[in-house]
């Protein structure tokens, strides 16, 4: 660490400053005062040093023990090889590293850990895809679940199909199997659960092949491929295809793309099928559920196949939530999924999706965007719970990093959705949490003064506030950065390192013997 001397740091405070009259006397103190003087000029000297205190951080004992403490932890640690009989796949939808470094805040301060932070190993997976150097949903998703990268906005298929392709995605060839698929063969459950439409472009992974994520109904895939083209829908994939109509938990939103406008006004759909009425049909045992309460209220051992749509579009947000809502929570569902799923001897693959994190960042709401990732949280406890780290194998990830940024120089214990201590050079101040780009930007920057806004007039404390963004678009863009992957359970140990996203699939089919690759029983 570079160690500066107060004169040094005198002569630096002054040059910055303009020979600031308080300079020079000041700084006559200690290196790190006087750094922390240079970060901070514009604040008086008894606001200086107001933090949060926690008890023991400021002697060398409590660090020392912290750190010797992790040490004994790593040593004692047991390498787990056994054969993963149940896999858990979660995936935090634009859950980048500074989405979880912020969001310990409100566990109540940065020293704090979500529930997977504690999991025993931890790697960077590349989010790349074969033609962008940020991808999107749909691509990472045929990464993480189905070992090969594709192009971005495609889904379940290779490279060699370009997106909205109508015709290269009908080629069979191109088509990659997910997990889901590999542990149905092996004769084990396979089931997915959601924040957003079942539809949507990460739990579409699991188990459709498209070239264009947005083909969520035929109404879509008419619009872009014109009649009689062959191309059939994701709705459609999942009622009909050779994965989705062999799932045996499906749980999300998004009805819509299920029905035909004519039967239902909400419906999308315009070729006069209501495929939530075909499941039903289909076997007398399958369950439809659209309620927290009727999910709550299930006995498990009835369903032979367990749908639930519990909104017509995503799921609400948390923060939009309250005593009159029907719609379950994320661990809710977690953990009726788990109790379904842990009926079949053979054991399961479950994804588990928090899909409205990324949502939230897109529209630079962070309130939203944090408060998503708590939820998500909880529901990853639950399944820790639920499952024995003997046989069960959890891993959590996320597909893609926002352009969210987690700044300001604040001191501890002040509030995360708060103003950095010090004012920026035109006298305003700026907010600890920000994003590079966003549609946020027209309320934080005076069009016809050419000026920023005080963000301080637009935040008030209401949880669907945007927060500044530095460039004016549409929705904010993903991150490029590599994401974390925390792994705890059977071969957990494996996801250490930095690796391909779509290594992961590869790495848990080894340790439950999916598939036709390497395995630990080959």
């Amino acid at each position: 660490m570079l160690i500066l001397s107060n004169v040094a740091i005198v002569i630096g405070v002054q040059l910055l400053l303009g020979g600031a009259s308080w300079a020079a006397p000041e700084c006559t103190r200690s290196a790190e005062y006087c750094q922390e003087r240079l970060m901070h000029p514009d604040l008086p000297e008894p606001k200086l040093r107001q933090q949060r205190k926690v008890e023991g951080e400021e002697t060398n004992a409590y660090w020392r023990e912290l750190g010797t403490q992790f040490v004994k932890d790593k040593l004692a640690a047991q390498l787990k090889k056994g054969k993963a009989k149940n896999v858990i796949m979660f995936l935090g939808d634009g859950m980048g590293i500074t989405t979880t470094s912020a969001a310990r805040n409100l566990l109540g301060g940065e020293e704090k850990m979500l529930s997977f932070e504690q999991f025993p190993y931890i790697g960077l997976a590349k989010t790349y895809a074969v033609d962008k150097i940020v991808p999107d949903s749909a691509c990472t998703a045929t990464a993480y679940l189905c070992g090969v990268k594709g192009q971005e906005g495609t889904i379940g298929v290779n490279g060699a199909v370009p997106r909205t392709d109508c015709k290269a995605m009908l080629n069979e060839s191109t088509h990659v199997d997910s997990i889901a698929k590999w542990a149905m063969d092996a004769g084990k459950w396979a089931g997915l659960v959601t924040t957003t439409r079942v539809t949507h472009a990460s739990p579409s992974g699991v188990y459709a092949h498209i070239a264009e994520r947005d083909w969520e109904n035929d109404a879509e895939v008419e619009a872009d491929c014109g009649p009689n083209s062959g191309v059939r829908d994701i709705a459609y994939q999942l009622a009909n295809g050779k994965v989705g109509s062999k799932l045996k938990l499906i749980m999300g939103g998004g009805r819509q793309h299920f029905v035909d406008s004519s039967k239902e006004a909400w419906g999308k759909r315009k070729d006069g099928l209501h495929l939530i009425n075909e499941f039903k049909a289909a076997d007398s045992q399958n369950v439809y559920v659209t309620t927290a309460d009727e999910l709550m209220g299930l006995d498990l051992k009835q369903p032979k196949r367990l749908l639930g749509l519990f909104q017509d579009d995503h799921l609400l947000y948390h923060l939009q939530t309250n005593e009159s809502t029907t719609q379950p929570t994320l661990e809710q569902m977690t953990r009726k999924a788990i109790e379904y799923m842990s009926q079949n001897d053979e054991g399961y693959f479950l994804f588990i999706e928090g899909g409205r994190i990324d949502q939230a960042h897109h529209d630079n709401k962070a309130r939203m965007a944090l408060d998503e990732t708590i939820e998500f949280s909880k529901a990853i406890a639950a399944a820790r719970e639920l499952t024995n780290e003997e046989d069960t194998l959890l891993v959590v990830t996320a597909d893609h990093s926002h352009v969210f940024t987690y700044a300001g120089y604040s001191y501890r214990g002040s509030d995360i959705f708060g103003t950095a201590p010090a004012k920026a050079k035109d006298g305003k101040p700026h907010m600890v949490l920000s994003y590079s780009n966003g549609p946020s930007y027209e309320h934080f920057y005076d069009a016809e003064t050419k000026e920023r806004i005080d963000p301080t007039t637009q935040i008030k404390g209401v949880y669907d506030e945007v927060f500044p963004a530095g460039v004016p678009l549409e929705l904010d863009t993903h991150g490029g950065d590599d994401v974390l992957v925390y792994a705890h359970g059977p071969w957990s140990h494996l996801f250490t390192g930095v690796y391909e996203q779509s290594a992961i699939p590869h790495l848990m089919a080894y340790s439950s013997c999916l598939g036709d690759g390497l395995t630990m029983c080959t």
